[in-house]
């Protein structure tokens, strides 16, 4: 079967770009050029509507095995074609936690099962998440992990890092590390800052999170590997990895889209759904977030979509679970945030939700070329619209953004050429 995009805007950073039709054959791109005739081809009218490389999420969480009531990886699939990506990369701290061969299988014939985004195991660094042992990286990257990381929790001790960085770069596998250190994390629940005080609620310092970015960089530089950092949140952190780059440290970077559009401001309603790790920071971090998105530093936007079932939620501020759901919101807050108040262009955007992790997991995708999987997202920059989270496909409803006015939203996404989502609805084969 054919498919015909017609009259769509390109924007595509990595190859042809501008007012062209796009033709999808047998789940690949067949031709992307300026008007298209296919007499046998499905014709969809793309006219006000841009056309990009799919969306990819190199850090996710899906729940499954363990806790498939917060979400399982066909729920979490939904919410990703819904949201625009097309790839996925989910964490590894499910129940049982992904440090065997077999729980990155199961995660594959699970994802396949659900056919629609191609979701990619990310692997534990430690056995156990526990941070004692290392686990069989070699293995695990040829049952099909594509990073290895403990997220959720840090690699505290530097031995047991370093080992992983040297580890790691034998068959040139990606470590992705969560930097914080627990013990100046001290058990707190928000930003370190006026409002914790204000709250009387126990503060998180930046310092847990930049320490530990500190040492990564450190341990990068010295050893001539390469490493990536999550959810970056801090002004300290940006300058830290700006800083590093410019010496020619093998550091990549992401940040989410909570820290480029909320603060801890907005803590002050004691609304569970603000409560994240890394926290909501202060405007000047913010700030500075934005500036490392539009210099480079951060190389790309994730959404750390961390679904939670209400009774995690529904409890004290102090009691309630960290994360924040990210995949159907993620496209609509950085658009209007950074294309429409920052600035960015659009492919400067779709550089960061596409192009550069793709890059960074070694992924196939981002960029829109004849012969290439037709991973396509298509979305309308100018739909105004309202987030309501009752409409989400995921299992979570956790995100602080419920009711937010948006411009821009995602009207139909592509997987391997299969129209798996269009106008607020799953296709499913």
């Amino acid at each position: 079967m054919k498919t015909l995009l017609k009259n769509g805007r390109v924007v595509n950073p990595k190859g042809k770009q501008g007012r062209m039709d796009l033709l999808i054959e047998n789940g690949k791109i067949a031709q992307l050029a300026e008007h298209i005739h296919a007499e046998d081809a499905a014709v969809l009218d793309m006219t006000g509507k841009t056309i990009c490389p799919g969306f990819c999420d190199m850090h996710v969480h899906f729940r499954e095995p363990g806790q498939e009531y917060k979400e399982t990886i066909e729920t979490g699939a939904m919410a990703a074609v819904a949201g625009g990506f097309t790839s996925v990369a989910c964490m590894p701290n499910t129940s049982p936690v992904v440090d065997h061969e077999a729980m990155v299988r199961y995660i594959l014939e699970k994802a396949r099962m659900a056919h629609l985004a191609k979701v990619y195991p990310v692997a534990c660094i430690t056995k156990g998440l526990k941070g004692k042992e290392l686990t069989e990286m070699g293995l695990l990257q040829q049952a099909g992990a594509i990073a290895f990381s403990d997220d959720g929790r840090p690699v505290e001790n530097s031995r047991m890092m370093k080992l992983a960085l040297q580890y790691a770069k034998g068959f040139d596998a990606l470590i992705i590390s969560h930097c914080e250190d627990l013990s100046l994390a001290e058990q707190g629940v928000m930003n370190l800052g006026k409002t914790s005080t204000m709250l009387g609620l126990p503060g998180i310092t930046r310092a847990s999170e930049e320490v530990m970015v500190a040492r990564e960089l450190i341990l990068a530089e010295t050893l001539h590997t390469k490493v990536h950092i999550a959810h970056v949140s801090t002004k300290g952190s940006c300058q830290l990895i700006r800083e590093a780059k410019a010496r020619g440290v093998q550091v990549t970077a992401e940040t989410a889209p909570h820290y480029l559009v909320a603060t801890d401001a907005l803590v002050e309603s004691l609304d569970t759904s603000t409560k994240v790790n890394p926290p909501l920071r202060e405007e000047e971090d913010r700030l500075a977030v934005i500036q490392a998105v539009k210099d480079g530093t951060m190389d790309c936007i994730v959404t750390d979509h961390a679904p939670h079932h209400t009774d995690d939620k529904e409890v004290e501020y102090s009691s309630a679970a960290n994360g924040i759901v990210g995949l159907e919101t993620s496209f609509a807050l950085c658009y209007t945030e950074l294309v429409k108040r920052q600035g960015m262009t659009m492919a400067q955007l779709v550089e960061k939700m596409s192009v550069r992790p793709h890059e960074i997991l070694g992924l196939e995708g981002g960029v829109l070329a004849e012969g290439n999987p037709a991973d396509i997202t298509v979305v309308a920059e100018d739909k105004p619209g309202k987030i309501h989270k009752e409409t989400f496909y995921s299992k979570g409803r956790n995100t602080p953004f419920d009711g937010w006015s948006v411009a821009g939203c995602v009207t139909d996404t592509f997987v391997d050429g299969r129209h798996v989502y269009q106008d607020g609805k799953i296709v499913k084969e």
